[in-house]
């Protein structure tokens, strides 16, 4: 189909060469435009048959999408598609870097590269291990007012998950600054006061390493560092690369870290042509990567030949359009603390799209905007907004809508409610209920298996057996609820699967209490149902001489009817049994706690999600679509209802907000994550001047999380196209109050447009 491109855009097709920054704001076009630059580079005849543009994204859903439109502008122009260009994301570009010169930077031909999954695992191994070597490295870290009960659990519960995480950004960082352990430990050596945060995380950065060199194989951190070492160590190939690719289109560059913005550049060279597209006012991904706007803002201002916006937006209707730009107008002159006024910045401001425009935005209605001004308790907050999607959806059935949440627990908690409600919903979480009930049923049975001699690990196993009985309220099924507390109290397990003459569970049971208060016709089901209960058990016994993944399936047929639940415990097969090869010690009590690291919503498992290929909401028009605001980004749906804005999910830097990274069991409030990469930073400057403070770190990663929360409530409210209903909560303990973005811009809408 045609498209006449709005002024903006055709600013941006007349790029003719050099290095070019684009300000975009959200629903712009800027995949759109991309692809049309690519498109007409190509056609132009700009680039030679060995030559193709380089166009680099974000992830690898982004991938496809910009493939088809670039293919589908070539075809157009009446050439032939899939040639003179390449879309990669920028670890798929790394890869391919690496993957041509492996040798020259220390790797075998054929190296492996671990998955999230792997890394998480190897990771956490070197954090335990170090842990137990030295069990009271926290004590001075910890608040002084904890009683030993709690301490015990702190050190056993806790501080492993602490150390971990820890390790997670100290690990990724030092690779950002290009250090690995060696060289970091000697800095460490040489600094005249001891850093010992910093020398905890060189040493779980050491152990990891020396695992991932153990099996011949990097992460994808390993993937950016080494690509840019084969650049700068091979001026030949760093040449034939900027040949082949003499024109590089960057999508989401606000996204970006500093090593990857440095392939890039390096790959682009003096006087290439280097166009990169992004919005800063959409960075949310900081918190979680190394990844900062400040490169983007940086570039456009200093580095780049020419600085172009795109302003324009058909996607929402002009009164969310007016919200969302008051938001950025009031962090960058109103916020309470000036400090982080640079949060969102303007020009350019989000504009409508010009009459005439073949993707206009929706009829303006300032009523579309609801603000629910009330205190609500997180499950008063949940039925609030699923009735009013009760009383909605049914005359919107040809319409999209969306819950977004801060965080994957409060969606999973909205999917619960949704679900008891019967309301036809789409779960686009870490992983959907499905993976997670699939994950949680086969979990709960390989943890019997690990344990044999539990009665309370039997007891669970039949309520995994007997789910589907659950919501049975006949009296069919009445002793349901009977059977696991009668298991729960069999001492010895083996006198119930195994029993002898002298030894048998289910013979004392006619003498039970309990037993005797069923009424007579059932007594007799009872017994039978626990006698199959008991074949089954010594079948899935048998199953333990099985290779993992072997008896994962042959469990999986007794627990599931559905083909999505058998496909699903297919691939967790395909997972525990690749586990299962990496780590030959692993015994079943490992394997079934990787099942359970799923089915808590842990860990990212992709079962059947749309996550590789794109999540499209208008397929799902007429359902409920449940999500985190950060997935939700560049995405689109007719009706949104943002939660939890308050001053615990969006703190705004004031003496009574509370820090999800500032852990209640360490005392004054300290950041370790922060101050351990405080550290590190004072490790590899050379400055004299530089030195270390206490809590510094912890007061700026406050500032940054402000920030961050602040492009995340920007991010929300640009996914509404027609509604959108904004509502805080009280938290668990009622103290939590509503955030000062949300009391800001409910008071000048009702003041000025409600």
């Amino acid at each position: 189909m045609s498209y006449n491109p709005r002024p903006s855009q055709e600013k941006i097709l007349s790029y003719r060469g050099g290095k070019m920054g684009i300000s975009a704001v959200p629903g712009s076009g800027k995949t759109w435009t991309l692809s049309r630059l690519a498109a007409d580079v190509i056609a132009r005849g700009e680039i030679g048959p060995d030559q193709e543009v380089l166009v680099v994204t974000l992830v690898n859903s982004a991938v496809e999408n910009f493939s088809s439109r670039i293919s589908g502008f070539i075809a157009e122009q009446g050439l032939l598609p899939q040639i003179g260009y390449r879309v990669r994301t920028l670890h798929g570009l790394a890869h391919d870097i690496v993957r041509e010169k492996p040798a020259l930077i220390g790797l075998e031909e054929r190296f492996q590269i671990i998955d999230e999954r792997e890394a998480n695992l190897i990771r956490n191994e070197a954090s335990q291990t170090w842990l137990k070597s030295h069990p009271d490295f926290f004590d001075d870290f910890l608040n002084p007012d904890l009683d030993d009960k709690k301490l015990d659990w702190i050190r056993n519960k806790n501080l492993p998950d602490l150390v971990n995480g820890m390790a997670y950004s100290f690990i990724r960082s030092a690779k950002d600054l290009r250090l690995m352990p060696e060289d970091l430990q000697k800095e460490l050596d040489s600094q005249p006061a001891a850093l010992p945060l910093a020398e905890m995380g060189c040493a779980i950065y050491s152990h990891y390493q020396r695992a991932l060199s153990y099996r011949g194989a990097v992460d994808f951190d390993d993937l950016i560092r080494l690509a840019l070492n084969l650049l700068e160590m091979d001026a030949d190939f760093l040449e034939r690369l900027r040949y082949r690719w003499p024109v590089i289109l960057e999508d989401e560059a606000q996204d970006s870290s500093h090593l990857q913005e440095q392939i890039l550049r390096i790959l682009t060279g003096e006087g290439g042509n280097w166009v990169r597209v992004g919005d800063p006012n959409q960075a949310i991904f900081e918190t979680f990567t190394t990844a900062n706007p400040r490169f983007l803002r940086l570039f456009i201002a200093k580095e780049a030949d020419f600085h172009h916006s795109l302003p324009e937006s058909g996607r929402s209707q002009p009164s969310i359009i007016t919200l969302a730009n008051h938001l950025v107008d009031w962090v960058m002159k109103e916020h309470p603390v000036p400090a982080v006024r640079d949060a969102l910045l303007a020009p350019p401001h989000i504009s409508p799209a010009p009459s005439g425009d073949p993707q206009p935005n929706p009829p303006d209605d300032p009523k579309g905007i609801i603000f629910l001004d009330q205190k609500f308790t997180p499950a008063e907050e949940i039925q609030v907004v699923i009735d009013s999607i009760e009383t909605w959806l049914p005359e919107h059935k040809d319409l999209t809508v969306a819950i977004l949440t801060p965080r994957n627990v409060r969606g999973t908690e909205v999917v619960d409610e949704l679900k008891k409600r019967k309301i036809d919903y789409v779960e686009y979480l870490n992983s959907t209920t499905s993976t997670r009930a699939t994950a949680g049923a086969l979990g709960n049975v390989v943890a019997y298996l690990a344990d044999p001699q539990s009665p309370i690990k039997l007891a669970r196993c039949y309520e995994v057996w007997r789910r589907a009985w659950r919501s049975d309220a006949g009296d069919e099924h009445g002793f349901y609820k009977l059977v696991p507390g009668l298991l729960r109290k069999c001492s010895q397990v083996e006198s119930f699967l195994y029993p002898r003459p002298d030894i048998d569970w289910m013979a004392g049971l006619p003498d039970t209490a309990t037993y005797q208060q069923i009424p007579a016709g059932s007594q007799e089901l009872l017994l039978e149902e626990l006698e199959s209960y008991r074949e089954l058990v010594r079948r899935w016994q048998g199953t333990t001489l099985l290779p993992i993944d072997q008896m994962i399936l042959t469990l999986a047929q007794d627990l599931f009817i559905d083909s999505s639940d058998l496909a699903l415990a297919y691939k967790l097969a395909l997972l525990l049994g690749q586990i299962a090869d990496d780590h030959s010690d692993w015994r079943l009590p490992e394997l079934s706690g990787e099942l359970g690291v799923i089915a808590r919503n842990e860990r990212h498992f992709l079962g059947f999600s749309a996550d590789d290929s794109g999540f499209d909401p208008g397929a799902h028009k007429g359902k409920v679509v449940v999500t985190t605001m950060h997935k939700a980004k560049g995405l689109e749906w007719d009706r949104v209802y943002l939660m939890s804005l308050n001053n615990y999910d969006f703190p705004s830097g004031q003496s009574y907000d509370s820090y999800i990274s500032e852990k209640w069991f360490i005392r004054s409030g300290l950041n370790l994550e922060a101050e351990a990469l405080a550290q590190l930073e004072v490790a590899t400057k050379a400055g004299e001047f530089e030195w270390y403070e206490e809590g510094q770190a912890t007061r700026e990663s406050r500032l940054d999380y402000v920030r961050e929360r602040l492009r995340l409530l920007y991010v929300g409210i640009t996914r509404a196209r027609c509604e959108l209903i904004l509502s805080w909560n009280s938290g668990r303990q009622g103290e939590i109050k509503p955030s000062i973005p949300w009391i800001a811009l409910q008071g000048w809408w009702q003041e000025n447009l409600g």
